[in-house]
């Protein structure tokens, strides 16, 4: 049996770091095996600016033209078949964002997609995660990001409620998350997951990949939420320099790892769940199972 060997790229334009994600997809009759061949993140920050005066400055433009030229290029030297790009919270709320995506597509020739948070987190649902783990009980599946958090609750392998919030990493540094979303959704994730018992909770993200690998667990085990809270305490007494010269964070992590270690543990406090696995996937990896799809369907 013969087997064929397709490259796929992903780039995920997020509000704290743009992401170059590179797979190698392994083709063997039926089947198709995802192997990521290499990551590229470059901490551009596009929502330091957006969250406050919803402009997307040109310092910040610059930079991303130089990094997505540069992806281009290795797009090129890897062969790469078919490549998706997306924009999430920062660039869909900048009022210059369809100004931006045009003048890229003109100077580096990649086309963006700036997609919603129901988008996003749909994409990121469909990484097929629900279908590796035990079906029989309810998840909480959520993403943190700069700008946005997304949340899937699904259940025997169907979304059963799914939203995105505007409270995000970045934006919480920058006192910029609006009064009532906290509440909003504490409220929201109470009434989803009232009917459901045993809930337990997939987190993805660069920061909560971060606390995972400073709790040191084998892949695939879970992190119990005495523990995440054990690591968020001990990271939050520490000052920014000395998260970056004695646990080894970097620079443009050291920050954005507070917040979101707070949002994580504020939903498993408010829905009452025990602990979190941790898979290591995020947004790329979802649009290139998408990107697979369409290429196997010929459109």
């Amino acid at each position: 049996m013969n087997m064929e060997l397709l490259k796929f790229a992903a780039i995920d334009i997020g509000s704290n770091a743009v992401r170059l994600l590179l797979v190698n997809v392994l083709k063997n009759g039926g089947k198709a095996e995802f192997r990521k061949s290499s990551i590229v993140r470059m901490p551009v920050r596009l929502g330091d600016a957006v969250f406050e005066n919803q402009l997307i400055p040109d310092d910040k433009v610059e930079k991303l033209i130089h990094t997505l030229k540069a992806y281009h290029h290795l797009m090129e030297v890897q062969d790469v078949v078919s490549y998706k790009a997306c924009a999430t919270s920062a660039m869909r709320e900048a009022d210059n964002g369809v100004e931006i995506v045009e003048r890229i597509k003109h100077e580096t020739g990649i086309s963006i997609d700036i997609i919603s948070g129901d988008q996003e987190a749909s994409i990121i649902y469909s990484n097929g995660v629900a279908e590796k783990i035990d079906e029989s009980k309810p998840y909480l599946y959520v993403d943190v990001g700069g700008g946005s958090t997304e949340i899937s609750l699904f259940y025997k392998n169907e979304v059963i409620a799914s939203r995105s919030f505007k409270m995000g990493t970045v934006r919480m540094l920058k006192n910029l998350v609006k009064e009532g979303v906290r509440e909003e959704m504490k409220s929201w994730l109470r009434s989803v997951t009232e009917d459901y018992q045993k809930l337990e909770l997939i987190g993805t993200g660069g920061n909560i990949n971060k606390f995972f690998k400073l709790a040191r667990r084998k892949e695939g085990k879970p992190i119990s939420y005495y523990h995440l809270m054990e690591l968020y305490d001990k990271l939050e007494a520490l000052s920014y320099e000395e998260r970056i010269k004695t646990v080894g964070l970097n620079p443009d992590r050291a920050d954005v790892i507070i917040p979101a270690g707070e949002i994580f543990l504020n939903i498993m406090r408010w829905t009452n769940v025990k602990r979190i696995f941790i898979p290591k996937i995020g947004l790329a990896d979802g649009m290139v199972k998408q990107l697979y799809k369409e290429y196997a369907s010929g459109k």
